[in-house]
């Protein structure tokens, strides 16, 4: 028999909401993932995506009445995607058995606080939906030792870890991590955070050229790389730091670039997309190439990889490991981690975990997220 869930997910760039809808074969001893039944994308209002934009940029001075509304206007734009992603289905919403929701990060710091926050309150969704929701996946994680990040790697290791040959799986999206697939061995898996990728690029471009993004990546493609910046970028500690390790743009934004470079607006601001886009490019290679020597192929995912520059660095620095689509795998870019938070929600509902210890950190694999019934 057949399961449907929907995943819905939003990124650190904040550049859109992902549904999938997937579809899983419960009738094996671990229900495994089919496809990807239909997909559908929704966006933030302009005005909200720039107070969500500010929370991660800043150190927020924000009432409770504000949160409140902010908690709820976010559930109010994922819940729009989930319908979107219900009629491109055509499926009944009685079929789908529950909604994994990822939420929008706006604090992660689990190091210091213990704690990791995502907006976009459960029970409304679930409510506006009438379908059972999956959400908070992240701080069981973190209340097991653990990170709470990155978590998609788990969901890699089943759609792409069955292969002999060594891989890595690369999700370029506000933030860039890693999951390294030795092989089959679920316990040999390990991923990171590697640091900044279109969160960074994103705000330079909105500052200079007042688009959400550089598309393409034709903007850093006008500039020339510049060497100072780089490596006085690449001297954050946090590139060194060792697994396991996270993130996210609370760490890498424009006030952090003015920090490591106080001369940064002395410099063409083509030159710094140009050098942003190379910073991404390196500290993913340096990571894969310290971390996972052996590996022999990368699957790329998320909305860096419409970034034709950065996909063209990453190939150059990699070589010869062959970088390639996860399409060529059969899961298409865009889908990836919204259809990785369907299948954590298919994880909870049969009582399975969804963390990976060896990725996060955690001392057990334990069943992550919040019930909310619909």
């Amino acid at each position: 028999m057949t399961e449907y869930f929907i995943g819905l997910m939003s990124g650190t760039s904040m550049d859109g909401i992902d549904a999938a809808v997937c579809a899983f074969d419960d009738t094996l001893p671990e229900p495994r993932f089919l496809r990807v039944h239909a997909h559908a994308s929704g966006h933030y209002p302009a005005p909200l995506r720039e107070r969500l934009l500010t929370l991660q940029r800043t150190v927020p001075q924000l009432s409770l009445r504000e949160l409140a509304e902010l908690d709820r206007d976010v559930a109010q734009a994922f819940a729009d995607t989930a319908e979107l992603a219900l009629e491109a289905a055509r499926l009944p919403r009685e079929a789908i058995r529950a909604v994994g929701s990822h939420g929008q990060t706006v604090f992660h710091d689990p190091a210091a606080t213990g704690g990791s926050i995502q907006l976009g309150n459960p029970s409304w969704i679930a409510q506006k939906l009438g379908i059972t929701t999956v959400a908070d996946f992240r701080r069981a994680d973190v209340a097991a030792g653990g990170q709470g990040a990155p978590l998609v790697p788990a969901f890699h290791h089943a759609l792409f870890g069955a292969a002999t040959l060594p891989r890595v799986a690369l999700n370029l999206g506000g933030i860039a991590n890693i999951t390294l697939l030795p092989g089959a061995n679920a316990e040999a898996v390990s991923g990171f955070d590697t640091g900044p990728a279109n969160g960074l690029m994103d705000e330079w471009a909105e500052r200079h050229l007042g688009k959400p993004y550089d598309e393409g990546g034709e903007f850093a493609a006008s500039g020339q790389l510049q060497a100072e910046l780089l490596e006085a970028l690449l001297g954050d500690p946090y590139f060194a730091a060792a697994p396991p390790k996270s993130t996210g743009r609370g760490d890498f934004h424009l006030d952090w670039l003015r920090r490591r470079y106080p001369g940064l607006d002395t410099l063409p601001p083509a030159d710094v997309q140009r050098t942003l886009c190379e910073l991404t490019a390196r500290t993913v290679a340096d990571a894969i190439r310290n971390h996972g020597p052996q590996t022999r192929e990368v699957l790329a995912c998320g909305g860096g990889t419409r970034n034709h520059l950065l996909m063209e660095r990453l190939a150059a620095l990699l070589a010869p490991i062959a970088l390639r689509s996860s399409a060529d795998a059969g899961l298409d870019p865009q889908h990836v981690e919204a259809a990785a938070f369907a299948w954590l929600a298919m994880r909870t509902m049969h009582g399975l975990p969804g963390n990976l210890p060896a990725v996060t950190g955690a001392k057990r694999a334990v069943v992550l997220g919040g019930v909310y019934r619909g």
